[in-house]
C-alpha cells in the first residue's frame, strides 16, 4: 500500500533524533526583531546552532532591547529612535546593518508584512513566525517579492520539523495503519480576559484561527493534504476576533478532519489519525509530541519516544541555516506555496465565521 506524504522531509535528517547543533556550512549572523515571549524561547535554541552568529536585535524599548543583547550576548542593538537611525524603527536601523544575513521575525501577526517586505528590500533571507501574515494577499506579496529578489523566506511552523511529527509521518506512509480515513486535532487554553493583549487585538491578528489553529490543521495537512471543501463555525469574543472555531475538511477519497482551536476552554491538546488498520494518537503536545500512541494492525500497540536539544526549535532553525547556506531559497518542508494555499484557507475560514481584519482592505500591495 502506497500512502502519500504532503510534508516533506528535511533533507538533512536522517534518524528519529537528528542532530541540529552541528554546523553545517558557513555561520550565519543573525538579527532578532522583538524581544517577547517566542523570542526568547527561539533565540535560547537558536544560541545552541555551532554556526549561528547573534549579531543584532532590536525592539521599541531601549532597556528591552539591552537586557535582550546582554542575556544572549548579542553584539549590537538597536531601539526605536536609537542613536544609529535617529527617529528610525529599531527593526529598520537593524534591517539596515550590513552585518546582519538573516532575520527572525517574532513581532505580532499585523506588523509580518511590513517588517518582511522591508527585511526583503534590504536583501535579509527571512524567518517569520507563524502566521506569516493576516490575509493571503500579503502572502502572495512577499512571496513574490522574495522570489524577484532570490532571497530565503520561510514561515516559522516549527512542528513541522520536531521529530514526533516527522516520525508520525514515517508510520503512515509506511501504510502500517492503512489508509487514513479522519483526523482530529484540538488545542486550546482560556486567555486572560485583558483587552490590552496581543492575543485578543484585532490589529495584531488576534484569535484563535492565526494564533492556534495552524498546529491540528498541520496534522490533517501531513496526512490528507489539501482538502476539497472546507466548513467552518465559531464565535466571536467581544474584541471582534474569535474565541473558539471548529473546521471540518473534507477530501475527495471521503475522509474528513475535524479541528477545534480555542481561547476560552483547556482541551487536552491531541492528534489522532485514524487510518484502516489502526490508529496514531500524540500522547502529549500535538505541536512537539514526545511521545506517540501507536495502535496497528491486529490491535498490536506501542509507544515510540523523543528526546531533542532546547525546546525543539533547534530543527527548524538548522532547516533555514542549511537552505540559505545551500543557496536555496525556500524549505521544501515548509514551502511557500503552502504558506499561500494555508492562508488562502484561513480567509475562507474567516469569512464564514464573520471575522475581518484591518488588513483585509490593504491598497499598498
Amino acid at each position: 500500500m502506497t500512502i502519500p506524504r504532503f510534508v516533506g522531509r528535511p533533507d538533512w535528517y536522517n534518524t528519529f533524533n537528528p542532530e541540529t547543533l552541528a554546523a553545517t556550512g558557513t555561520p550565519l549572523r543573525w538579527g532578532v526583531i522583538a524581544t517577547g515571549n517566542i523570542a526568547t524561547t527561539v533565540t535560547t535554541d537558536l544560541a545552541l546552532l555551532e554556526d549561528a552568529v547573534l549579531q543584532a536585535v532590536s525592539s521599541r524599548s531601549e532597556t528591552s532591547a539591552a537586557a535582550f543583547a546582554d542575556k544572549f550576548g548579542f553584539t549590537t542593538h538597536y531601539f526605536d529612535g536609537g542613536p544609529s537611525g535617529a527617529a528610525a524603527a529599531g527593526h529598520l536601523q537593524l534591517l539596515a546593518d550590513p552585518e546582519v544575513d538573516v532575520v527572525y521575525v517574532a513581532t505580532p501577526h499585523g506588523q509580518h508584512f511590513d517588517i518582511v517586505r522591508a527585511a526583503l528590500e534590504n536583501g535579509k533571507h527571512v524567518l517569520c513566525e507563524k502566521a506569516l501574515t493576516i490575509t493571503s494577499a500579503e502572502t502572495r506579496a512577499l512571496i513574490e517579492l522574495a522570489r524577484a529578489k532570490g532571497l530565503f523566506l520561510m514561515e516559522a511552523v516549527w512542528a513541522r520539523f520536531v521529530p514526533g511529527f516527522q516520525r508520525a509521518l514515517e508510520i503512515i506512509t509506511s501504510g502500517e495503519i492503512g489508509e487514513i480515513k479522519w483526523v482530529r486535532g484540538d488545542l486550546g487554553f482560556v486567555a486572560p480576559n485583558d483587552p490590552s493583549l496581543r492575543i485578543w487585538a484585532p490589529n495584531d491578528g488576534g484569535g484563535a484561527l492565526l494564533d492556534l489553529t495552524v498546529y491540528p490543521l498541520l496534522w490533517a495537512w501531513g496526512t490528507l493534504g489539501q482538502p476539497e471543501k472546507v466548513a467552518a463555525t465559531g464565535s466571536l469574543t467581544s474584541f471582534g476576533v474569535d474565541g473558539l472555531n471548529t473546521i471540518t475538511l473534507s477530501y475527495a477519497n471521503g475522509s474528513q478532519a475535524q479541528l477545534i482551536s480555542g481561547l476560552v476552554s483547556q482541551g487536552p491538546g491531541r492528534a489522532t489519525i485514524s487510518g484502516t488498520l489502526g490508529y496514531i494518537e500524540t500522547v502529549n503536545s500535538l505541536n512537539n509530541p514526545k511521545e506517540l500512541f501507536i495502535s496497528g494492525p491486529g490491535g498490536a500497540t506501542r509507544t515510540e519516544t523523543f528526546e531533542e536539544p532546547g525546546s525543539g526549535y533547534t530543527y527548524q532553525l538548522r532547516e533555514v541555516t542549511r537552505c540559505i547556506q545551500a543557496g536555496l531559497t525556500e524549505s521544501s518542508t515548509m514551502p511557500l506555496d503552502d504558506s499561500l494555499a494555508i492562508m488562502e484557507l484561513f480567509d475562507e475560514v474567516r469569512s464564514q465565521l464573520g471575522l475581518s481584519y484591518a488588513n483585509d482592505t490593504r491598497t499598498d500591495i
